[in-house]
Parts: structure tokens; sequence; C-alpha cells
């Protein structure tokens, strides 16, 4: 099962106590992908149709709890094995079908449908625990999160793009850096950062996912870490061995064509030792000279000889 499964699976199950959520939950879900029917005779049937189990279970306890109301439920088997369903959620009595729309805000007293979830007009997003529990409903029928193992990143996808932008709105409330991006005639709002990712977590109340998320991330930031640190060590070796092959070849030089008894008894001195401890360090080196040297005076002797050791090639 995807980390996007094991969270819708743990929101399919978490039942809001409030009523004015369980509400804004049953909005959220209807916003997304809910179809309202009004006949010639102005009766009302309304309906969820959604290819995710977890959805059509959640919606049917909802109005259950919520309404007193017994979803029709059905299963469509499709696909080319037989391997895709799709479930619908209907209310086909009208008296149902009003009372839901009008709690949820849905429809005008003239049945006109009217989705307006604006966080300043409508009841429904007003509350902090009735705007967490729309965006459980939300995630739940139309977003994702990726494998965390590999990179974060968190979307709803919104059919319009004033869905996308009440949505974003909800979002923010909670300090959440929601961006939206259009793709492929969808509008998506979505979150990158993976500790904004956790903050949405725990908005939705996906405790659970929450907390195998956090410690993933701590696995993950602990590996790039280390891995920072071999590879700053990596390079300090190389580039240590490279100065050290540097300054080997201008010593070979300058005692080939030179001679190491014609340079001065300090520059002689530090040059036989580089050649006798080719994998030494500068502290070593320095150690090892009498008196002892510190590592900017290793440098600074060993620096004379490779300027000495160009001049010469020059000549």
């Amino acid at each position: 099962m995807s980390f996007s499964s094991e969270v819708k699976e743990e929101l399919s199950l978490q039942m809001a106590s409030a009523r004015h959520c369980q509400i804004a939950e049953i909005t959220a879900i209807i916003s997304m992908c809910g179809r309202v029917s009004i006949s010639t005779r102005d009766a009302v049937e309304m309906k969820i149709q959604t290819e995710n189990l977890y959805v059509a279970r959640k919606f049917a306890a909802l109005l259950k709890k919520t309404f007193h109301i017994i979803g029709e439920v059905a299963v469509k088997i499709h696909g080319v094995h037989g391997q895709n369903r799709t479930y619908t959620v209907a209310v086909r009595k009208h008296e149902d079908a009003l009372r839901v729309l009008n709690a949820s805000r849905l429809v005008t007293p003239e049945l006109e449908i009217a989705e307006n979830l604006s966080l300043v007009n409508n009841l429904i997003v007003q509350k902090s625990c009735c705007r967490r529990a729309f965006i459980r409903g939300a995630f739940l029928v139309a977003g994702s999160i990726s494998d965390p193992e590999k990179f974060y990143h968190f979307e709803i996808v919104c059919a319009t793009w004033s869905k996308a932008k009440q949505l974003q709105e909800i979002i923010h409330s909670f300090e959440l850096d929601a961006k939206i991006v259009e793709r492929k005639q969808h509008y998506v709002v979505y979150i990158k950062e993976g500790a904004q990712i956790v903050d949405a977590l725990n908005v939705m109340e996906a405790h659970r996912a929450l907390m195998n998320l956090e410690n993933i991330r701590i696995v993950r930031d602990m590996r790039n870490n280390v891995n920072r640190k071999v590879n700053c060590e990596t390079a300090n070796i190389h580039k240590t061995v490279s100065a050290a092959v540097k300054q080997i070849e201008d010593i070979e030089y300058l005692q080939a064509h030179l001679g190491l008894a014609n340079l001065p008894d300090n520059l002689a001195e530090i040059a036989r030792l580089r050649l006798e401890e080719p994998e030494a360090t500068l502290k070593e080196l320095g150690e090892m000279l009498t008196p002892k040297v510190g590592k900017s005076g290793v440098n600074h002797r060993l620096r004379k000889l490779s300027v000495i050791a160009e001049e010469l090639r020059g000549k």
C-alpha cells in the first residue's frame, strides 16, 4: 500500500464528533466529486461518484451519522480484466437530498446550485475545526502524497480555478504555503516542503501518518548529513593527496635539476622530509621537524619550493 493510500485509509476511519464538522467534510466531498440533478418537477437527487473505496465508505458513514440517511451504494466493475471499480453513493429521496444540500450551503432556496465557500461568507468553513474537516474531505477525494522516502509532495486536484482558490484560502488559514498550478485542464493545490506537509497532516488529524512521515524525515536527514560529511571528507582527502603529489613532483624536479643541497637549510629539510613521508599531513610534517614548525609554516616552505621549481622550469 502506498503512503498516500495509508493516509486516506486513516482519514476514512476518522469521524468528527461535532455535527458541524461532519457537515463540513460532507460539503468537501460533494464539492469535489458530487452530482446534483433537479427534475422538471423540482425533485432533487444527489450522489457522489468515485473510484476510491475509502471515499465511498466515509461518505456513506457521514450520511448515516449526520443525517440518519442510508445512502444507496452501487459498484460498477470495468476495465479489461475487471480490475477497476467505480463506487456511487446516492440520495434519491427529494427531502433527504435537500436536507444534505441545505446543510452544506450548496443550494439556494430557489434550488440553484451555488457553491461559495468563502471564509468570510460561509458558515461551513468559519470555524477552525470545520476547516480541518473540509481539507480532510477534499484530500480524501482528490488528494495524494508522494512516497516520502523519495521526495516531498502534497497535492489536491480541483476541477476549476474557483474551487482551487477557495481550497487554497482554507489551507492558508493554517499558515501553510499552498500554491496552485494548472495541469491538464485541472488546477492543483500543492505543498512541497517536508515540514509543511507534516503540518498539513496535523491539520487533517492524520496523526499516525504524521508520525510515520516524521520518522522517515529523521532518517533521511541523518542519512543526508552523513553523506554530506563523507563527501566533504572525501573532497578534503582528494585535495590533500593532490597537493602532496604536486609537492613531491616539484621536489623531485628540484632534486634532479638543482640538487637539494643547494637549497636553503630549512627548505632542504622539509623537501627531504616530504619525500620520506609522502602521505603525512602538514601538521604531521611540522611535528617531525626540529624544532617543530606549525602547519602554516610547513605550508609556506612547501609553497616556496613550488615557486622555485616553477621558476626553474621557466628557465
